[in-house]
């Protein structure tokens, strides 16, 4: 497994700061997490309620911006703020079928330019 400097100084201080006996006790404990939230989101069917979650560099607005105008059919509604310097938090209310939730939420997932993204399903 390849960790870029930043993810590792972060892992330590979880470590640190959580217990863990090392860095493998981390990942174990973050994969776990990621795989109970896939399993949850696979299993959504039908419509769907909630609110996605993004937290991303300021510089990632762009793909934010043109990633949401492919999902204007789900997303109810947007809140977007300059939380901190340099720093976006997007909010969105979806209500939509399963599945293009889904589609919407790995696309985020899976861009390197999010650092975080949360799907809480009504």
């Amino acid at each position: 497994m390849s960790l870029n400097d930043a993810m590792l100084q972060e892992v330590d201080r979880v470590r640190r700061e959580m217990g863990f006996s090392g860095r493998s006790e981390v990942i174990r404990a973050g994969l776990r997490i990621l795989l109970a939230e896939t399993k949850e989101k696979e299993e959504l069917t039908d419509r769907v309620r909630g609110v996605l979650l993004l937290i991303h560099e300021h510089d990632a607005e762009n793909l934010v911006t043109s990633v949401k105008h492919d999902f204007l059919d789900i997303i109810y509604t947007q809140l977007h703020n300059r939380f901190k310097e340099g720093k976006c938090l997007e909010l969105f209310v979806l209500d939509g079928e399963a599945g293009r939730i889904k589609e919407l939420t790995r696309i985020f997932q899976k861009s390197d330019r999010i650092e975080y993204v949360k799907l809480i399903v009504a």
